[in-house]
């Protein structure tokens, strides 16, 4: 790998532990004064917007998906029968 693309890893790491810390800290606080309805709101958007971004995902047009299945897999297809 060039060393652009690890300078960049590390910080998005820094920014990702960062993130990690302020919404522990988020529920902590809401737990502890007892803000569980709101708690219950985040999580559900925080849920949904989880489940829009998987399905907004391009899957299909992944790396690993144009080399095709036998490809990936290492065996040859199965021979067809003629009939």
């Amino acid at each position: 790998m060039s060393q652009r693309i690890r300078t960049k890893t590390k910080k998005s790491r820094g920014f990702t532990y960062l993130w990690i810390f302020g919404l522990a800290l988020l529920v902590f606080l809401l737990i502890y004064f007892e803000q569980t309805a709101l708690l219950y709101v985040f999580s559900t958007l925080g849920v949904t917007v989880l489940l829009v971004i998987v399905a907004a995902a391009d899957l299909g047009r992944s790396e690993l998906s144009s080399t095709g299945p036998d490809q990936v897999s290492g065996t040859a297809p199965p021979a067809k029968l003629k009939k």
